[in-house]
This record gives structure tokens, sequence and C-alpha cells, in this order.
């Protein structure tokens, strides 16, 4: 099975996608920032196998048209529900990374409890407003090329920090934000101010939360259980987060579990 790409949207408002399958129930991506529909790439095959699976670039990263001036989250969320609608797509799972799950608590917020079912949430930032004010003055500030090229290495020592390795991850990391690099903090900045609690209390879907052990976010985990104690909770490997590309024959089995009621509760 081989992965589709291709564009819905209006000129000026591309939305970019990657997707495998062609039968079966339907689950939508959301990646983190700044990345891409591409660190889903792995997994897509086998969650093709038994679902329909679309993995979206959020506007204004990999290669989706960027909003005319940052947006908000629920902004964001707003132009990838209308991606999903000239998808075609009725009812579906939303899953989503850090950033893409704050955005797969809003979609599935402003789509409804009609049309999402289930909710895959892998680092979700409930943030305290301390925690949100020291994200926003620290995690994400602007970056400018450099003539030397040293921007580029400072990428890629970022990453080496916060994902570890392997180099060909690495170098998808730091392709993805170095892409984007004047608006790479849009999105950033948009979850840093977003509060996901409320909606997720609110959210009528069944909820599983799917981290790895040392995703910088998983001990946030606790605070989505506080709010939602009917979630399901996994936690995989050792590693740093990036479950779709690390372990995706694993990622996408559960998934395709959880949406079929075959995981027993935690």
């Amino acid at each position: 099975m081989t992965v589709r790409r291709g564009y819905v949207g209006a000129p000026g408002r591309q939305v970019h996608y990657r997707a495998g399958g062609s039968e079966g129930p339907v689950v939508v991506l959301l990646h983190e920032s700044p990345q891409a529909s591409n660190v889903f790439e792995p997994a897509l095959v086998t969650l093709g196998r038994s679902m329909r699976a679309y993995a979206l670039d959020t506007p204004g990263y990999g290669l989706s048209d960027p909003p005319g001036a940052p947006r908000e989250i629920p902004g964001y969320a707003e132009l990838l529900l209308s991606a999903i609608d000239d998808l075609g797509i009725d009812t579906f799972t939303v899953v989503g990374q850090h950033t893409g799950a704050s955005l797969a608590v809003e979609v599935a917020r402003q789509a409804g409890s009609r049309r999402v079912s289930h909710v895959v949430l892998s680092g979700i930032a409930l943030l305290t407003a301390q925690e949100r004010a020291e994200f926003l003055d620290h995690w994400a500030p602007d970056i400018a090329s450099a003539e030397d090229g040293s921007h580029l290495r400072n990428l890629w020592e970022r990453y080496v920090r916060l994902w570890e390795g392997p180099p060909e991850l690495l170098t998808l990391s730091v392709t993805n934000i170095a892409s984007v690099l004047p608006r790479y903090n849009w999105a950033y900045n948009a979850a840093f101010r977003y509060d996901p609690g409320p909606a997720l209390a609110q959210l009528d879907a069944q909820l599983l939360l799917l981290t790895a052990r040392r995703d910088m976010l998983a001990h946030l985990d606790e605070r989505a259980l506080a709010l939602r104690p009917d979630a399901l909770q996994l936690t995989l490997t050792q590693t740093t987060g990036q479950l779709p590309w690390r372990e995706p024959d694993r990622f996408a089995g559960i998934v395709a579990d959880f949406v079929a009621g075959r995981l027993a509760p935690r």
C-alpha cells in the first residue's frame, strides 16, 4: 500500500495531506509544532489496512498554505475542520501530538459529538498560567537565518536535546522547521496561550492518552485524567515521543484497537 498525497481548499488556503487506506472508519492525524504530516507517514500504511487515515499539515507548516497572520488554536482548528469537510469526511477519530493534541481537542469541540467519536492525545499541554507564561517567554523566540548557516547547526542541536536521535528523524525535524522558519513559532505560541482543559472536560468522545515515557509532556497526562477519569491511558517506550515515526506499527495498532473497542480499561 502506498501513501497518497493531495491538497484541499481554495487557492491561498490549501491544506496538504497524506493518506493511507480506502475503507473503514476515518482517523485524522494532527502533528506537533513546528513539524508536518511526514512524521505520521510511517504509520499511515499500517493504519490504512483497516482505516482511512489522513495526516494534515497545519496551515503554515509542511506544504499547507499559511494564514495571512498568526491564528489562535480555535482559528487553526477552524481551518483544519474546513479541510476535513473538503475531504468529504463526516464522522472521524482525531489524533494529535503536542500542539496537534490541542488542535485535536478544539477540532473535536467544534465538530461536535455526532462527528467525533474518539480522541487520541499524545502530550496535551494542560499548563498552569505560570507555565504558559514561561513557555511564551522562553520556548520559541524568533529565529533568523544566518549568513554562515549557523542557524541550521543550532536547529540540529535543538532537536538533539529534544528528540535525541536517530539522525534520520533529526534530519526530518530540522528540515521541517527550517522550511517554515519565519513562522515556525506561530502555532507554538497559540498552543501556549490556549487552555484545552475546559473543552477536554466537556468532550463527549472516548479518550485515549497515548504517550512515550520520556515525552516532555508525559507528566501532564495526570492532569488530563483528573479532568477525564474515564480516559484510557497507555505509556509506550523509553523514548522522547514521536510514536508514529519510532513505533509506527505499534502506534497504528493501538489506534485501530481503540477505535474498534478492543482496548481494555487501564
